[in-house]
């Protein structure tokens, strides 16, 4: 407290900051105290729910009428983003022209075809970006969903968007990709 002029104020101006000073009480040290730790507590007790959610916490409810794909989704940002990871190392490897290498053990069986035809196709029509718009578990298996932007060809500048999946199986701690499908 300050004695200004034999009054009791609890803020002044001091010439010598420029500034005003204002005293503050134990109570209002107090507030501010528990103010800080409800808003810490709050934060700690969202963090743990969220924690506790699926990887998805809502869809839209609006779909694509084409594709069936929801408008938006929202997910979980604690998720586990080992499948994403996963998925965007393999796709970024398709991208990139090792179609053939990510779809090796694919040439000994029956999709040996579909393999040639995946890598002819992505080699004509270059992916540029991709986005995630759709996730589905269905275990041990999990359908991420994105939508891509692709050249109509090589060297063009011009572009189209086009949905395509990556299919993953959960083999022990890891994630691995049995299946792309894409439309050209």
């Amino acid at each position: 407290m300050v004695l200004l002029n034999g009054n009791v104020v609890t803020s002044y101006y001091d010439p010598y900051t420029c500034a005003t000073v204002m005293e503050s009480s134990q109570t209002q040290k107090a507030i501010a105290v528990g103010v800080g730790v409800l808003v810490l507590i709050v934060f700690l007790g969202y963090v743990n729910w969220l924690n506790h959610q699926p990887p998805v916490l809502a869809k839209s409810e609006e779909r694509d009428s084409l594709t069936g794909v929801p408008d938006s989704i929202k997910l979980n940002p604690m998720r586990d983003r080992a499948s994403e990871k996963a998925a965007a190392a393999f796709i970024r490897a398709m991208r990139d022209g090792h179609c053939d290498e990510q779809l090796s053990k694919w040439e000994h069986d029956y999709r040996k075809k579909y393999a040639s035809f995946i890598c002819d196709s992505e080699a004509k029509h270059p992916l540029i970006g991709w986005q995630l718009v759709d996730w589905q578990d269905q275990p041990p298996l999990r359908i991420l969903q994105y939508r891509g932007k692709r050249l109509n060809a090589p060297g063009e500048t011009s572009t189209y968007n086009e949905l395509f999946s990556v299919t993953l199986e959960r083999q022990y701690a890891d994630w691995k990709v049995t299946k792309y499908d894409a439309m050209y």
